[in-house]
């Protein structure tokens, strides 16, 4: 089960693979971005599906909301399903994020670089942050932290896939020492069109290269990388004038992913073309008249 706790696009990094495409909000600031009590509300109606995890990740970087030690506290007060938190890892250098994550059951960071130059072309971070701060953190965080630690690692052919720069992202690795390493490519449109995915037959190859070893977890089913499968915005729009829509029924009714439904209608509600409202907890979603 996700939490979303940062507005659409709201992050440190503004990666050049991202489903949900580029930052709109590129920042390190620190702040309470969504209420607790409301947030704990819905969540603690939804409990009854019984997840595998709580995790806190979303549409934006979640630990650009503070303060997280008191919604983690909160959720372990009405629930013992365990909490994980999907971070890209640029703010666990960090004391106070360090300090406030001790209490999740997983944290899963992402690496997706070796060196200054590649963590620029890739990640495109806030110019307050460098690989070096970055990949520190990382190393500090897992000296402290004693919950289970997965690190995701993110390919792209052309950009951080050659032998080299595998190489040096290994080394990396071998320097957080995390309990796994998950290796992930393009699998949905990315935000940049020359993101290019990895293969599946080279992915298996590179994650012996890893300690651990890695394991592929990418997404390749065709699906996804047949651009007919990706709805455009006059097939939402024209869902949505004939009746109200949660992201899910749209995802459901195109067959697609809901993350690319959320990016074209955070898009399609910025330029006044669609309304929603909250009706029993879940938000609908209807042509503007």
């Amino acid at each position: 089960m996700g939490v979303d706790l940062v507005p659409f696009k709201t992050c440190s990094y503004d990666c050049v693979y991202c489903q949900l495409g580029r930052t709109t909000c590129k920042t390190v600031e620190r702040r309470q971005r969504a209420p607790l009590d409301d947030l704990l509300e819905e969540l603690e109606r939804r409990l009854d599906s019984q997840p595998d995890y709580i995790t806190l990740s979303g549409s934006g970087e979640p630990t650009l909301h503070a303060p997280l030690d008191e919604l983690l506290g909160r959720i372990k007060a009405i629930t013992d399903i365990p909490v994980a938190v999907l971070t890209n890892g640029s703010l666990l250098w960090r004391e106070d994020v360090r300090r406030e994550l001790m209490c999740a059951d997983l944290v899963i960071p992402s690496l997706d670089a070796g060196s200054e130059v590649t963590f620029r072309a890739v990640n495109r971070p806030h110019e307050r942050l460098s690989f070096e701060t970055m990949l520190g953190g990382l190393i500090e965080f897992r000296r402290r932290f004693q919950g289970q630690y997965w690190l995701e690692v993110f390919l792209l052919a052309g950009h951080n896939a050659t032998e080299a720069q595998v190489a040096e992202l290994a080394g990396a690795v071998d320097w957080i020492e995390p309990d796994r390493v998950h290796l992930n490519t393009v699998a949905r449109p990315p935000a940049e069109d020359a993101a290019a995915a990895v293969p599946a037959r080279r992915l298996a190859e590179l994650a012996a290269k890893f300690r651990p070893a890695g394991e592929v977890i990418a997404d390749f089913q065709a699906v996804h990388r047949q651009s007919e499968f990706v709805p455009a915005r006059e097939q939402i729009l024209g869902l949505l004038r004939r009746r109200s829509c949660s992201v899910e029924d749209i995802a459901g009714g195109l067959g697609t992913h809901p993350n690319e439904v959320v990016k074209h209608l955070e898009q399609l509600t910025a330029e006044g073309l669609v309304e929603s409202s909250q009706a029993a907890g879940v938000r609908f979603y209807r042509a503007a008249r």
